[in-house]
């Protein structure tokens, strides 16, 4: 046929173009439910933080740190709930594989976009617990600690285990 609707792949599954992006598409909804609601609250307590008394108390530093915080948690939401806005809109518009393939990669730029809120977050609470000189140093070894588990370990096992 000819648009490779109902074409078959030869992947390891008996399963069409469009069985294999259904497929898919549920495994990246289920894995973007549970970066999301994770995000939707962390942003929610960022955004309250402005409103507390201790706020006023924080230095320029800081205060620009939560900025960049509150910011890259809003992209991180907005990346999040993409895939949501995308199949709505394309839904019955015969294009899945083409909208899995555009849903997870926004998904990813929300997994590297959330990266950076952990980061910026971890950091100013740590600046604002304490003020020793170590900070630095703990938010290096966590953000290396993200880095490890969320996309070196991730494409070690790809490249290890996928056949070439």
């Amino acid at each position: 046929m000819s648009g490779g609707i109902g074409r078959q792949l030869n992947r390891g599954r008996n399963e069409t173009e469009e069985e294999a992006a259904d497929r898919k598409w549920s495994e990246l909804i289920q894995e973007v439910r549970v970066a999301q609601t994770g995000v939707q609250i962390l942003f929610g307590f960022l955004l309250t933080v402005v409103f507390q008394p201790g706020y006023e108390e924080l230095g320029s530093t800081d205060r620009r740190i939560y900025l960049v915080t509150v910011v890259l948690g809003a992209a991180t939401t907005g990346a999040l709930i993409a895939p949501v806005a995308l199949h709505r809109i394309v839904s019955g518009r015969r294009v899945k594989p083409q909208a899995v393939q555009w849903a997870a990669r926004v998904t990813f730029t929300g997994l590297v976009l959330l990266l950076g809120t952990m980061t910026s977050a971890l950091l100013l609470v740590l600046r604002v617990a304490t003020h020793d000189g170590f900070v630095p140093y703990l938010v290096a070894g966590v953000l290396s600690w993200y880095i490890l588990c969320w996309f070196v370990l991730p494409l070690w096992t790809r490249y290890r285990y996928t056949s070439k």
